[in-house]
């Protein structure tokens, strides 16, 4: 995926099948913070709550050719988060969602949650 302004053109570029998980996942995030636009920011959609993209960081998700990675910055310290997020670098984690059925709006929103109480 090449550069892009802004999140809509990112989401327009990721194939139709992982364009529609991608888009799933973006509600559940967007339901779960809905004064927070998300911004790209390491070119990935961001959901930051500080005043500019990448600032106190909460979650991310990024399209690769088979999956959408839903990830957070200190999801290692996600509480029930183990069953299902990776370890990433550092404190990240996250999971790989190849289909619609694996996006869990209950579980995500609780992980978004907690992850947004991690960076106040």
């Amino acid at each position: 995926m090449g550069k892009h302004a802004n999140v809509q053109q990112y989401v327009a570029d990721v194939p139709q099948g992982l364009r529609d998980v991608l888009e799933k996942a973006l509600a559940v995030v967007g339901e779960a913070m809905p004064e927070i636009e998300p911004a790209l920011w390491h070119g990935q959609p961001t959901w930051s709550l500080g005043d500019k993209p990448g600032q106190k960081p909460v979650c991310f998700l990024k399209a690769y050719s088979k999956h959408v990675t839903f990830g957070f910055w200190k999801g290692q310290l996600i509480e029930g988060g183990s069953v299902r997020l990776e370890s990433m670098s550092r404190q990240m984690a996250g999971v790989k969602l190849r289909d619609l059925d694996d996006v869990d709006a209950d579980l995500f929103t609780g992980w978004v949650e907690q992850a947004r109480a991690l960076e106040k």
